[in-house]
This record gives C-alpha cells, sequence and structure tokens, in this order.
C-alpha cells in the first residue's frame, strides 16, 4: 500500500435547516462583518433577503456581492477584494454554486495577502493563509466546499486557469440539502453529471488512494441512485439530501486524488465558448471513459457493479465497458445529451481546443492512460454528433 494523505475543509456540517445556524458558526470564526457572495440567479430569488434577515437578527452586519455569474472572469474576484477591503470585511461566506464559492475563495486570500488575482494562478502561489471563508453550496455538484481550488475565465486569452492552493481549503463547509430544493431539473442534472464526473475521474485516477477511493465510490452509487429522482422529483427531499452528500464525497475525492483527462478536455470549451463547467464534463465524461479503459478495467467494473449493471460471468473488458453505457444512459434520463454540434462548435477548432487542452496539464497526469494530441482531436471529433 503507498503512503498518502488526506485534506479538504478544516469542518464540514451536513444537515436539513443547517442553514440557520450560519451565525453561530461565523461567531465561532471570530467573524462579525462578512462578505457574502451569493450566485446572481440565486439572490434574485429573494436569498439576498434571507441571508441578510438571518444575519441582522443575529446582530451581525455583512456585505453582499450579488455579482456572481456562470464561469466567472478573473476580474470578479478583484473586483470583489476591493468591496472587502472597502467595507473592512473580517470574513467571507460564498453561497451558490462553484462559481459564487470558487470566487468567495479567491477573495478571501486575495483580501488577507494583497496582490491581483492573476498573481496567484497556478498552484501554490498565495502565500499566506486567507481570511476566515464558508462555503455554503446550492447546488449538488462541484464540491468547491471541500477543496483547494478555484477556477476563473481569462477573457483576453480565451482559456480558463485556477488557482490551486492549501490556503483555499474553507474553514467550514455547511450543507443544507434545503437549500437544493428549488434547483430546477436541468442545472439540477448538468451539476449532478459533473459530480459523478468528479468521482469517476478520482476513483480512476492514478493518484487514488484506499481512502479516496472508498469515498469517490459512495459518491458514483449515491449519484447514480438518485439524480434522477431530483432531477425529474426536485421536490423530493430524501433524493435533495444523497445528492449533496454524494456531491460531497465526490468532491472530497477530487481534492485527495485530482481529476484526469475529462478536465483537459472540457477547460477550453469553457473557456474559450463559455460552455458551463457540468455540460461540458457531461459532454467528455462517457468517451474518456472509453479511452481510459484499458488503464483501469477492474476499476470501470467496479463503477458499473456500483451503478447497478450485472457484471457476473462477463469478459473483464465487456464487464468494464458496462460502466460506459451506464453513465451515458443516466445523462440520456437526465435530459442532457448534448453534443458540440448541438453547441455549435466547429470542427475546424478541434485542433486548437486539443491544443489548450494539453497545456491543462495536472489532469493529464493523473489519466490513466497516456493521452496526445491526435487522441484529444479524435474524441473531440467524437463527442461532434
Amino acid at each position: 500500500m503507498k503512503t498518502f494523505s488526506f485534506t479538504g475543509a478544516k469542518k464540514i456540517v451536513f444537515g436539513r435547516g443547517s442553514f440557520a445556524d450560519l451565525p453561530e458558526h461565523l461567531a465561532e470564526l471570530m467573524v462579525f462583518r462578512p462578505l457574502v457572495v451569493l450566485d446572481r440567479n440565486l439572490a434574485e430569488t429573494g436569498f439576498r433577503e434571507k441571508v441578510s434577515g438571518l444575519l441582522d437578527r443575529a446582530g451581525m452586519g455583512c456585505v453582499i456581492d450579488d455579482k456572481t455569474e456562470p464561469e466567472p472572469p478573473l476580474e470578479l474576484a478583484d473586483k470583489g477584494t476591493k468591496i472587502a477591503l472597502k467595507y473592512k470585511c473580517d470574513g467571507v461566506v460564498g453561497i451558490g454554486g462553484g462559481s459564487a464559492m470558487d470566487l468567495a475563495k479567491a477573495i478571501a486570500v486575495l483580501a488577507a495577502n494583497k496582490g491581483k488575482a492573476e498573481d496567484y494562478l497556478g498552484l501554490n502561489r498565495v502565500p499566506g493563509p486567507g481570511l476566515p471563508k464558508i462555503m455554503i453550496p446550492t447546488t449538488a455538484g462541484t464540491g468547491s466546499e471541500v477543496t483547494f481550488t478555484s477556477v476563473f475565465i481569462r477573457k483576453k486569452l480565451k482559456k480558463k486557469e485556477g488557482m490551486n492552493s492549501p490556503y483555499l481549503y474553507p474553514e467550514l463547509a455547511l450543507l443544507d440539502p434545503e437549500l437544493t430544493l428549488s434547483l430546477p431539473p436541468h442545472p439540477t442534472a448538468a451539476t449532478g453529471i459533473d459530480a459523478l464526473c468528479h468521482a469517476i475521474e478520482s476513483y480512476t485516477s492514478i493518484n487514488a488512494s484506499p481512502m479516496s477511493e472508498m469515498i469517490s465510490l459512495e459518491a458514483i452509487q449515491l449519484i447514480s441512485d438518485n439524480l434522477r429522482t431530483a432531477v425529474h422529483d426536485g421536490g423530493n427531499i430524501e433524493a435533495r439530501e444523497a445528492m449533496l452528500l454524494g456531491s460531497l464525497y465526490a468532491g472530497l475525492g477530487l481534492a485527495n486524488a485530482g481529476v484526469t483527462a475529462v478536465h483537459s478536455l472540457s477547460y477550453p470549451l469553457g473557456g474559450r465558448y463559455r460552455v458551463s463547467h457540468g455540460l461540458a464534463n457531461t459532454i467528455m465524461l462517457p468517451r474518456v471513459m472509453a479511452f481510459n479503459l484499458p488503464g483501469a478495467l477492474e476499476k470501470f467494473v467496479d463503477i458499473a457493479e456500483v451503478m447497478g449493471e450485472i457484471v457476473d460471468d462477463l469478459p473483464l473488458r465487456e464487464a468494464a465497458y458496462l460502466a460506459v453505457e451506464a453513465v451515458e444512459s443516466l445523462i440520456e434520463d437526465c435530459g442532457i445529451m448534448t453534443t458540440l454540434e448541438e453547441l455549435k462548435i466547429p470542427e475546424g477548432d478541434f485542433p486548437v481546443l486539443a491544443k489548450v487542452a494539453m497545456t491543462v496539464s495536472r489532469p493529464l497526469a493523473n489519466n490513466p492512460c497516456k493521452m496526445t494530441i491526435e487522441d484529444m482531436v479524435e474524441i473531440y471529433q467524437e463527442c461532434y454528433s
């Protein structure tokens, strides 16, 4: 057994209605004037007033930044930092999907370390701890509440880049399944497959450990058992609860084992065409799984089995391929079987996309099968129609 470590958010609180305890958690961290980074769409549903009312009743002041947008540009981190410094905020709360939480984590470290967001892009370039931060997901998707990564769009460069540092780990991940009940079917599906992608990639990563494998495989089962219900019966709290737990486990798997080539191939779609992260991963996942089969046949059999496929008495490769078919069926049942052609991605751009994908090197290093630029072009072509 190889040597391994396991890290994540410093504290995790999970449970229905747990959002109501936010003021107590802030007080424990000695935060009394937080900057609340709120998903823009969520703010329009009245959640802005819900947050401010909760904190007002607890005698806490807060500043709300509700300008977060999907696939956030890097400039929003610098703008949010100016707000935090101007109003002398002593902590940051991120509420929403991965975009809001990624933005909140970046603002927290920028406000304490100064500099500009572009100075911190890459691995371990954050010089020191940030402001205390609490992450509250309202989707069962990215797992950003327990990861050390914040991802942004570089508009001028037409690419996605991330900050990666242990200082980005939140002091608290606060997960309340009731906050996910109002998420519409399509984003429920796309974020759910994103979480499944994290779980499958981290399970098959060459950096997986016995501990991460256990968590990632459980995430795969939770998500595959409950995503259809969450999409088609969004008010089912049991399904929402299981999905949020699966997303949490997938995030922990991602943070410790890393992701694979799905993310390398999906990043250029977000950076160049603003395709949402969950949708881009959904499109790439089955084809990358098929490519990776020879490097992790036994693990793909495990995946097929926990997704409900009957693998007994089948040849190894045939049993492993059932994992690909199970994922394709789940995507189709959730109504998001999208192609690059439907997104109007030009076929002539595939070599350029592949070239950019090759620069997203950390996930490629985790991939169970070595992938060339020619392989990438072929996978984009397979995802075209």
